[in-house]
């Protein structure tokens, strides 16, 4: 990058704010997915002017820029695969208004669900989409990415909660969607074009967020299965009773032996489990228990454990968040990968998806955990492998390819809940083909220059076995 544009850009945020260091470039190089690619600068904003002169001065000077949250994305959809400028957003993270009287709230981009959860609480108020990153992920990365978690089957995903937003576009026009009300039939519905486009067509700068009433009181199943399609036949048989829970979290042998060893969780050592999740009025919620434990008993569970201790729940909960982290230590020389991590299929499908994902681990010789919000149909898988392996990688990405057609010809997606980014471009490409060009025709009219998170999704050509951040030198950028 030319010498006159980082200093328009230190001219802009301040020099403190902007960085060439070796160290940051590395380090903003990474999400949270196999990729890596270091930018050329390494920008902070605190505000949305700083942001619209900051595109203004890209789009001239044909920079690319990758808005940044806080790097929790799976997919690479923060890499910065032409180099360029990352945005990180995390300066602009104010909580602008909290108004439970119209039921929504507004914060800028930068702001973490978790602290805004937390500024909602006391007016006993939410956002609960409840992404298992909330700790750390912020709700323009959320936005983004359509992001949400294990309560999506009752609750929704986050483009469900999206009133209005403030977007920087390509050329540093600001422009305003969406608004502040419950309902809004104001011509095309923009906000909802922004939401899920992953930085590749304009900048979210501020969120206009609804908000909903919290529950007076959840309870949670634990049931054990001794097969893994008998677990996801549980959850579409709990769905079709009609139940509509909270959530079902459902996890296989590899995932359970990994949390029981990792964090002793202390989960039952059997094939597969159901996390099933209750909420609401406190008679609705015992009545429901009620029904969830003899469904589970009528397909053929081993065990059913029940609790509304709020202890013991939070237990359980944070035994199947730390599955991801945990699997790395499954097996010595193993780390856990985000392959084919992210897909959703009609729930009724669930016991033939999980099955054929057995079978395909067999048949390439990959392990395979398996894991997710079950009760909405979205499961993950994470792949353990020698990371220094080309072989390993190789069989890795066969393995992908056929999980993949596996969902889609069951009629689901490639990804629920991560985005699509680098890792799921070719098999999105493939289950949206008929879209493609629709897609870049859109891209095309809001970013004529290419300048905004260039090559990813429908742009993406070539293997996701790129740019990877592992010691595998046939793989690595």
């Amino acid at each position: 990058m030319e010498p006159r544009v980082l200093g328009r850009i230190a001219e802009i945020v301040g020099e403190s704010n902007c960085s060439t260091r070796s160290a940051d470039l590395y380090t903003y190089g990474f999400d949270s997915s196999i990729h890596h690619r270091s930018p050329e600068v390494v920008v902070r904003p605190d505000s949305t002017p700083q942001v619209s002169q900051l595109l203004h001065l890209a789009n001239d000077e044909r920079v690319p820029v990758v808005p940044r949250g806080a790097g929790t994305g799976l997919c690479g959809s923060a890499v910065p695969l032409e180099g360029g400028m990352v945005l990180d957003m995390t300066r602009m993270d104010r909580i602008l208004e909290v108004r439970v009287e119209d039921l929504l709230c507004v914060c800028e981009a930068g702001v973490i669900y978790d602290r805004l959860m937390e500024a909602l609480a006391p007016h006993k108020f939410s956002i609960p989409t409840a992404p298992g990153s909330g700790e750390a992920c912020t709700m323009g990365g959320m936005v983004a990415t359509n992001a949400s978690g294990m309560r999506a089957i009752k609750y929704g995903a986050v483009r469900d909660y999206v009133l209005g937003l403030e977007v920087v576009l390509a050329n540093g026009e600001v422009i305003q969607v969406g608004g502040r009300t419950l309902k809004n039939a104001s011509g095309y519905q923009l906000e909802r074009l922004f939401v899920g486009s992953e930085g590749t067509l304009g900048v979210i700068t501020k969120a206009t967020l609804r908000i909903v009433p919290k529950p007076k009181k959840a309870a949670m199943i634990v049931a054990a299965f001794e097969t893994l399609e008998l677990a996801g036949r549980c959850v579409s048989s709990i769905i079709a009773k009609p139940i509509i829970p909270s959530a079902i979290e459902l996890m296989d042998s590899t995932c359970i032996k990994a949390v029981n060893k990792t964090v002793k969780a202390g989960f039952p050592d059997v094939e597969a489990l159901c996390m099933i999740e209750v909420d609401g009025e406190p008679e609705m919620v015992e009545k429901e228990s009620t029904m969830v434990q003899q469904l589970c008993w009528e397909v053929g569970a081993k065990s059913v454990e029940l609790s509304a201790d709020p202890k013991q729940m939070a237990k359980w909960t944070y035994g199947r968040k730390s599955i991801m982290s945990s699997l790395s230590r499954y097996g010595a020389g193993f780390v856990s990968v985000s392959l084919a991590d992210d897909m959703a299929v009609p729930i009724s499908r669930i016991p033939e998806a999980v099955v054929a994902f057995q079978g395909i681990a067999k048949e390439n010789g990959v392990i395979i955990g398996t894991y997710g919000h079950a009760a909405d149909g979205n499961l993950h898988t994470k792949m353990l492998l020698d990371p220094t392996s080309a072989d390993d990688w190789q069989r890795g990405e066969k393995a992908v390819g056929q999980v993949f057609d596996a969902v889609i010809s069951l009629g689901g997606t490639v990804t629920g809940e991560h985005g699509v980014g680098i890792s799921k471009a070719p098999y999105m490409q493939k289950e949206r083909a008929s879209a493609l060009q629709t897609m870049l025709a859109v891209k095309r009219a809001l970013d004529p220059n290419n300048i905004l998170n260039p090559g990813k999704i429908m742009q993406w050509q070539g293997s996701i076995l790129t740019k990877l951040r592992y010691p595998c030198e046939r793989y690595q950028a």
